[in-house]
């Protein structure tokens, strides 16, 4: 059991600890990994410090465990086991299993199912599952920028590095920007709005990036052989979880009109 005290050299090196987790296992494996590192006594203990961290270096490895249901399970108050319904885009309504049973989305790595609810069956997903896709949408969009710099910088053309071009550069600092403008608005993501703003925010800096990557990548980006497009599937996924950027945009814009004004949410 690790210890989950949250001084700074502590969190750093339960950090190297999950992080190193996440790069020798995934799915159903990682799941049972994180158990024993404790994920559950965090994720009761120190929520606001541990979804953060697992989620983020979830979309930064590329590994995937089913803990979005302990999270929505925390938030409801449930034990934390088993699995919970999660909306899909679309009016769809989805079961991340405890498997590696292949998925019916793009990103088939994801143990995500179908499955048919009774309508009293059917509640709103909490802001906290949304605070936590948005942070797993953040370390993808890390990841695929990561990838991006790299053959930027190694990458040769016309006897320069591609990444001394300014068109390489602007692409790459608007991908940026729009990531860490996504971190901010998680760190101000305070109640229901809050939470849905910020996936909002991650799913279109997710989109921005799997863009401009692309773009700067160029056709080794479009290989199977290159990492880009498994970063990219699965942003396509965790978007549409508990709402889509398009979906969770038009919610706020009808909040908005019903309350007749805009909350302030962060002071500046």
């Amino acid at each position: 059991m690790v210890d989950f005290a949250t001084a700074p050299d502590e969190l750093a090196l339960l950090e190297q600890t999950v992080r190193k987790t996440m790069l020798a296992a995934t799915g159903a494996e990682l799941d049972h990994a994180l158990a024993e590192l404790g994920w559950l006594d965090m994720l009761t203990d120190i929520p606001g410090v541990a979804i953060p961290l697992v989620f983020r270096l979830l979309g930064e490895t590329g590994a995937h465990a089913p803990v979005l249901n302990d999270v929505i399970q925390h938030a409801a108050g449930l034990a934390l086991t088993g699995t919970t319904p999660l909306p899909f885009t679309g009016g769809t309504w989805l079961v991340w299993e405890r498997t590696d049973r292949p998925g019916t989305t793009v990103d088939e790595h994801l143990p995500l199912h179908a499955v048919h609810l009774a309508g009293l069956e059917r509640q709103q997903a909490p802001a906290a599952g949304r605070r936590a896709l948005a942070w797993w949408l953040v370390g993808s969009s890390r990841a695929m920028l990561a990838l991006a710099r790299r053959h930027a910088l190694e990458r040769t053309q016309f006897g320069r590095p591609v990444a001394s071009f300014q068109a390489v550069r602007h692409r790459l600092a608007e991908t940026l920007v729009a990531i860490e403008g996504a971190e901010a608005t998680l760190a101000v993501a305070d109640g229901e709005l809050g939470a849905l703003l910020a996936k909002a925010a991650a799913g279109q800096a997710a989109q921005i990036t799997a863009r401009h990557c692309q773009q700067v990548l160029g056709g080794i980006g479009f290989t199977a052989e290159h990492d880009l497009h498994r970063h990219l599937r699965r942003t396509l996924v965790l978007d549409g979880l508990l709402g889509s950027t398009r979906e969770l945009v038009r919610e706020a814009g009808r909040w908005i009109r019903t309350e007749g004004a805009a909350p302030r949410l962060a002071q500046l």
